[in-house]
């Protein structure tokens, strides 16, 4: 199974962003999908997710900002991001679990500055 990411880039504070994750395999039946992301000299940290019965959850941080979607047609996951922070840039990396194993997408560079 592999992911691959995109979308990251960079935008000031305030602006907008849509990351796409697409997936080499259906994702009709994942249990969970998420997006997580790692700011420089900090963990990687759950930003949101999505269970297969289409409920999702956010860190406080981005709760109202961001939200967790996915096209089965597409086998794709998506985080549209707005209201952008500084505090928000990071290297935003999509996750899987599919029965034991952990899949990890690339990970793709959010960037906002002024």
């Amino acid at each position: 199974v592999q992911l691959q990411a995109s979308g990251g880039g960079l935008v000031q504070p305030g602006g907008s962003l849509r990351l796409s994750c697409v997936v080499s395999t259906s994702i009709f039946g994942i249990d969970v999908m998420g997006w997580y992301r790692q700011a420089p000299g900090k963990q990687r940290e759950l930003v949101a997710r999505i269970t297969s019965n289409g409920v999702t959850n956010y860190d406080y941080s981005v709760k109202g900002r961001f939200t967790i979607s996915r096209d089965y047609a597409k086998n794709t996951v998506y985080q549209q991001m707005n209201s952008l922070k500084p505090e928000d840039t990071a290297v935003y990396y999509c996750n899987t679990v599919i029965g034991f194993s952990n899949y990890w997408g690339q990970g793709t560079l959010v960037t906002v500055s002024s």
